[in-house]
């Protein structure tokens, strides 16, 4: 899957000069708030689960706004009036993001060419303006609403070679429970840990207990037991596996496509369970996905781990000696039928742009 550098910046209004208009990495590193990304989706016909981000992007708000008003209006604000509930104005915020949605989609989508679909980043800043305060009744002034929109061309799932390999580098994040533009920035320093075939990088805070990705959510379908001989592992099911990934209250995001695969394995009755995945139980795991609202589920070709996890101190990922899991060619039978079922909900529960 690619970004094009072109993007469709928005912010309060104002359509910024794309000539002028920064990576989205650059520009999130550089301003503060709550932020969620999704993407159009079937040529650009629909957005994946807005309704969700929204819903998302409320919440993420009034965490940072009760945990940590710096991540949501900057540097040295960390003692602000509270109003009786921020959570109440979730309705105004749905307003003021989609009037902007409705400004900048528009000119997207004309720069955009036919099978290419549109990536949507949506932050929320906070600005007391001069007066330095904030009134409830004002909570609208007080917000500062950017949509960024670039050209992103999604991967085709199952395909060889489509596969995520992944490496387990660093600490988990604080305020994890909200999706926040800072992180952006705290990232970059794991990046001299990813190994150069490395696509994704995962968070642990002891080496053993897999949290999640610095972009994604971490799932593994664990055997039960393990099989056998060859006659057992052909005539498994469903019911021989269990998906896992960890809680919310363990510190992970709580991702939209998290959310999903774990109201499909309800659905269809695939064993599943909110606890984090054990790199000292990696013989048990017969698959692992990671899942964003970009890549939807990505399959996992391996993941690495340090073997030990003092050895992340040093300054480069050749200073570490790693194990390594090594997963079947392609995806495997539940990261299938979990991919198919979300590609449904991905249209039934689309925005349409028509």
């Amino acid at each position: 899957m690619t970004t094009t550098p072109l993007g469709f910046l928005l912010t309060n209004g104002v359509v910024s000069n794309p000539s002028n208009t920064p990576p989205v990495t650059a520009f999130l590193e550089t301003h503060p708030g709550a932020y969620t990304t999704t993407r159009t989706h079937n040529n650009a016909s629909l957005v994946l689960f807005w309704e969700r981000h929204l819903k998302r992007l409320a919440e993420s708000v009034r965490i940072l706004y009760n945990a940590d008003p710096q991540l949501l209006f900057g540097p040295n604000k960390t003692s602000l009036p509270l109003p009786s509930s921020l959570a109440a104005n979730s309705l105004l915020l749905h307003d003021l993001v989609n009037d902007s949605m409705k400004k900048v989609l528009p000119i997207a989508l004309e720069g955009r060419s036919d099978g290419e679909e549109l990536s949507i980043t949506t932050l929320v800043s906070g600005n007391l303006g001069e007066s330095g305060d904030l009134e409830l009744e004002k909570i609208g002034g007080a917000l500062d609403v950017s949509i960024y929109v670039g050209i992103y061309v999604p991967c085709v799932f199952g395909v060889r070679g489509n596969g995520a390999q992944l490496a387990v580098v660093g600490r988990g994040r604080d305020v994890a429970a909200a999706k926040y533009s800072d992180w952006v920035r705290i990232r970059k320093s794991l990046e001299r840990l990813r190994p150069p075939s490395g696509t994704e990088l995962l968070l642990s805070n002891d080496g053993d207990r897999i949290l999640e990705g610095s972009l994604s959510n971490f799932f593994v379908v664990r055997r039960k037991l393990l099989f056998q001989d060859d006659n057992e592992a052909k005539e498994q099911t469903i019911h021989c596996f269990e998906v896992q990934t960890a809680p919310i209250s363990e510190g992970v995001l709580p991702g939209i496509i998290r959310q999903l695969v774990i109201e499909v394995c309800l659905s269809k009755g695939i064993p599943f369970r909110e606890v984090a995945p054990l790199w000292s139980e990696h013989e048990f795991w017969e698959e692992a996905f990671i899942t964003n609202s970009l890549r939807l589920m990505q399959h996992a070709e391996n993941v690495r781990a340090p073997s030990s996890w003092e050895s992340l101190h040093g300054n480069s990922w050749k200073d570490i000696s790693w194990k390594e899991k090594q997963f079947e060619e392609g995806p495997g039978m539940i990261t299938t039928i979990l991919q198919k079922e979300i590609m449904e909900k991905a249209v039934s529960e689309g925005y349409s742009l028509s």
